[in-house]
C-alpha cells in the first residue's frame, strides 16, 4: 500500500480530488482544511501524503484514501482516529480548522470549541480530550500554511464557461478546456475568441 501520491488534478471538489497518475485516476478524500490549500487549476500537479483505509461491505470491500499536504497533518489525523469513538470519516470531517487550533483545544480541554467541529458532539469531545490531552504538544508548534487563494479568471472566461455548461459539458471539463486554451493562447481577450479556440482544440483531438 502506498503512503504518498503525486499526480495531476483531473477533478476538484470540496471534499475530494481526482489525481491522474500514469493514466490511472485515484480519488483522494480531503479534510476541509487540506482541501482549501490545494490549487483549483485542473492539470496542476500535487503531492499528497496518504492514509489508506479498507472498508468491508458484505462480501466485498473498498479502499478509501485520505490525503494531506504533509506527514505531520497525517500524523495528527491518525492521532484523532486512535480515539475509539472517532473513525476516519469523522476525523476527516472534524479536521475543518487548522491543526494547531484543534490541538490547542485538545490540550486545553476546550470542549466548547471541539463540539463546533463537524461530527463531534459532547461525548466525542470528552473522548478526544481523555485520550489525547497532553499528547499533542508537537502539533501545537506547527505553523499552519495559509489557504491558497483561488485564482480568479477573467470575466470573458466566466462567460465562456457559462456557454460550455449550457452545452452540457461538466464544470471540470469546461474549466480544463478554458485553462488549457488560455495557457496556449494568452492573447485571447473575449469570450467569442476563447470559445472558437476551444472548438479548434477539440477538432484536433484524436477520435
Amino acid at each position: 500500500m502506498f503512503s504518498r501520491i503525486t499526480g495531476a488534478i483531473v477533478e476538484r471538489g470540496d471534499s475530494a480530488v481526482l489525481l491522474d497518475v500514469g493514466g490511472l485516476a485515484y480519488e483522494i478524500v480531503l479534510p476541509p482544511c487540506v482541501a482549501e490549500k490545494l490549487p483549483s487549476t485542473l492539470g496542476e500537479r500535487v503531492t499528497l501524503e496518504i492514509h489508506p483505509t479498507f472498508n468491508l461491505d458484505g462480501n466485498s470491500g473498498r479502499f478509501t484514501f485520505f490525503g494531506f499536504t504533509n506527514a505531520v497533518e497525517r500524523e495528527f489525523f491518525e492521532a484523532l482516529t486512535s480515539v475509539a469513538s472517532i473513525g476516519p470519516k469523522t476525523a476527516a470531517r472534524a479536521f475543518s480548522f487548522p491543526m494547531a487550533r484543534i490541538a490547542r483545544a485538545i490540550d486545553g480541554a476546550d470542549h466548547g470549541f471541539l463540539v463546533k467541529l463537524p461530527g463531534i458532539g459532547q461525548q466525542k469531545a470528552r473522548d478526544i480530550v481523555a485520550k489525547l490531552q497532553g499528547k499533542v504538544t508537537r502539533f501545537l508548534l506547527i505553523q499552519d500554511a495559509e489557504p491558497r487563494v483561488p485564482e480568479a479568471i477573467p470575466d470573458f472566461a466566466e462567460e465562456a464557461r457559462g456557454v460550455l455548461l449550457q452545452l452540457e459539458y461538466k464544470r471540470s471539463e469546461a474549466d480544463a478546456m478554458i485553462a488549457e486554451t488560455l495557457a496556449a493562447s494568452p492573447q485571447i481577450a473575449d469570450a467569442e475568441s476563447l470559445l472558437a479556440e476551444v472548438y479548434r482544440h477539440k477538432k484536433r483531438e484524436p477520435v
